[in-house]
């Protein structure tokens, strides 16, 4: 398909993928680079200033940034100050979407990982729409422990970086999303997470042009409840 022009354009929906860095936003980047209707053309991640990481996972921004160029498409941050208010992290995405349409002025819909909680998919519909987005879910309503195996069987490498402790011992924080874990994950807790019970990095898989190499650093626990896996680019020093 060409424009006026003569120059070849894309016939596929471009859509900007909502990105945590954790396994159901890999697993959702796959399954849309293996459907020919849609290209990804971004991905919208959000961020606590100050900490300089991706927020509730608390992964450092650099390793973001490193995830975005290995897939080869820019990164878009909705940027929070620290225990924001819902009003804030409203406001903080309205003008993130601002920015998102003066750079893609073509995209209409934003895709998500999420599986099955049905608040959190009408609170994101209805936050984007304000913005006159859509919304996409590729994985929704598909069996987790289904969706965990395909994680793995793709060849997602995920490492646990953060754990909620009333779900999960704190030992779980730093090991690696594989089939060990899987099967070491106490009755009732979700394979995928997807109550919360625990976040993840990938460093590679479907649609990485290379792995993304770092240390794994202390774990620490933050308001007497959640252990935070800390991931270190390689070469950077252990610390901050």
């Amino acid at each position: 398909m060409t424009d006026p022009s003569g120059r070849l354009v894309s016939a596929a929906e471009p859509i900007v993928l909502s990105w945590s860095g954790g396994k159901d936003s890999a697993l959702a980047l796959a399954r849309l680079l293996d459907d020919p209707r849609v290209e990804v053309v971004g991905l919208l991640t959000t961020v606590t200033a100050g900490y300089d990481r991706v927020s509730i996972h608390g992964v450092r921004r650099a390793l973001l940034h490193a995830q975005a160029d290995s897939i080869g498409v820019p990164v878009h941050e909705v940027t929070l100050q620290p225990e924001s208010s819902n009003e804030a992290y409203d406001a903080a995405l309205a003008n993130a979407l601002d920015r998102l349409r003066e750079r893609h002025p073509e995209v209409r819909r934003l895709a998500f990982g999420d599986i099955f909680l049905e608040d959190v998919r009408q609170y994101r519909e209805q936050r984007i729409a304000t913005s006159g987005y859509g919304a996409f879910f590729p994985l929704w309503g598909e069996a987790t422990d289904v969706l965990a195996r395909e994680v793995i069987s793709r060849g997602i490498e995920a490492r646990l970086v953060c754990v909620d402790t009333d779900a999960l011992p704190a030992a779980f924080a730093g090991r690696r999303y594989e089939e060990s874990l899987l099967a070491d994950l106490p009755d009732g807790t979700d394979p995928c997470g997807e109550n919360g019970e625990f976040h993840t990095f990938v460093s590679a898989g479907p649609g990485f042009r290379e792995p993304i190499p770092y240390e794994v650093g202390e774990v620490v626990m933050r308001g007497e409840r959640f252990a935070f896996c800390d991931l270190v680019p390689a070469g950077a020093a252990l610390a901050g």
